[in-house]
């Protein structure tokens, strides 16, 4: 009790030292001395030192350096050698690391990865517009120009030139909804809608076609439909395998570029191209033609000269360039002639035989321009002409 006592008279005497008076308000001045007039107290205090970090085990290898390595962390690559052998080595394989440079940065979000493919899917593509400078490159450059309405006809395959023009005058062809009585009306087939007796013509032109045929006897060069021996039945299998080459183009209109008789063997050019049929059968091509005439009975010098002389066809006086006896031959007992002619008469090698008065056996062309019948092309088989074939044949694209 007696410590209780005493401890309620000290604070009964520390109240009555303060003078509660007035109210003193603290200023910062007060506080900044109050602080530094204050004690100093030092507080000691100290961490734990940093765990060490476990040092890597390196494999030992007698082929690695693990003084080059240093502190860095090691990852070891097994890989094969030339040998077939398994290695231990600090760096990746070259192989992968070409990978890894090769390979694609791009990041692509897989919430929207379903989504972006279902919009792509659902929107359609529109078609990229460019500018007319590009359009009017692309159409002087590339697009074919417009054609006369009785070519495009005859290039699709529908008939001859001359009978598209008789499908035009009879009111059968329409363009673009209206019926078209001018052959010469320009028409592109990529633009413009054809219709032919109620069939539309397909956009898209067959490709050129270039064929030497080694012509049989007993073939004639026409492709009408009354004639059963033509050439153009010769050429059934090439165009029931067209679809299967040239898919989506339409058949082409095959014909031949010039005419032999029935009974005249040898080379004759097969096409479905007019502007290349037009130039190198035309006469200012001046393409030569070679043929090999065999003869019943003796030729004598006389007759060479009366062939080398020429004669008068359609009041014409034909003159050939060049003509020549072949020797014989085990093979070929009857004497034949190799004659060459630049102006490509009707009958112009026989009415030349039988001017000199000779009586001719057989008659096979062998050569137009610088194109030659290969020697081991069958009768009644074809060959596709490359450019080097055109291009001897006169042929300037």
């Amino acid at each position: 009790m007696a410590a209780i006592a005493a401890a309620v008279a000290a604070a009964t005497t520390a109240f009555t030292s303060i003078n509660l008076t007035r109210a003193t308000p603290y200023t910062r001045r007060h506080i900044r001395t109050f602080i530094t007039s204050s004690s100093s107290t030092e507080f000691n205090i100290t961490f734990a030192p940093p765990k060490p970090k476990p040092e890597p085990s390196l494999p030992i290898n007698p082929n690695l350096d693990n003084t080059e390595l240093g502190d860095q962390l090691y990852i070891p690559w097994i890989v094969r050698d030339e040998k077939g052998n398994l290695t231990l080595q600090s760096t990746p394989p070259a192989r992968l690391l070409h990978e890894m440079a090769n390979a694609s940065t791009s990041k692509k979000k897989k919430g929207k990865e379903i989504g972006s493919k279902a919009a792509a899917a659902a929107v359609p593509t529109a078609e990229p517009k460019h500018s007319k400078a590009a359009r009017r490159f692309y159409n002087e450059n590339f697009r074919d120009p417009p054609q006369r309405l009785a070519k495009v006809l005859a290039a699709s395959g529908v008939a001859s030139r001359r009978s598209s023009e008789e499908l035009i005058f009879q009111g059968r062809v329409t363009v673009n909804g209206s019926v078209c009585k001018t052959p010469q009306t320009k028409v592109d087939p990529a633009r413009d809608i054809i219709y032919v007796n109620g069939n539309r013509l397909p956009k898209k032109l067959p490709s050129k076609v270039y064929l030497a045929l080694n012509k049989p006897k007993g073939y004639i060069c026409s492709s009408g439909e009354k004639e059963t021996k033509s050439v153009m039945t010769l050429f059934d299998d090439f165009i029931k395998s067209w679809d299967k080459r040239h898919p989506g183009q339409p058949k082409p209109r095959l014909f031949t570029v010039g005419r032999l008789d029935v009974a005249t063997t040898g080379l004759i050019i097969v096409t479905n191209d007019g502007e290349f049929a037009h130039q190198i059968s035309h006469p200012s091509s001046n393409l030569s033609k070679e043929y090999i005439a065999t003869i019943d009975g003796e030729i004598h010098k006389r007759h060479l000269i009366a062939i080398s002389e020429g004669t008068v066809i359609d009041g014409v006086h034909c003159t050939p360039d060049n003509v020549e006896l072949l020797p014989r031959q085990p093979d070929k007992p009857r004497p034949r002639l190799r004659i060459v002619v630049h102006e490509g008469r009707n009958h112009e090698v026989r009415e030349l035989v039988k001017n000199a008065g000779l009586q001719l056996r057989a008659l096979k062309r062998i050569r137009i321009g610088g194109f030659r019948l290969p020697a081991d092309l069958a009768l009644g088989k074809h060959v596709e002409l490359n450019q080097a074939n055109l291009k001897a044949l006169g042929w300037k694209s």
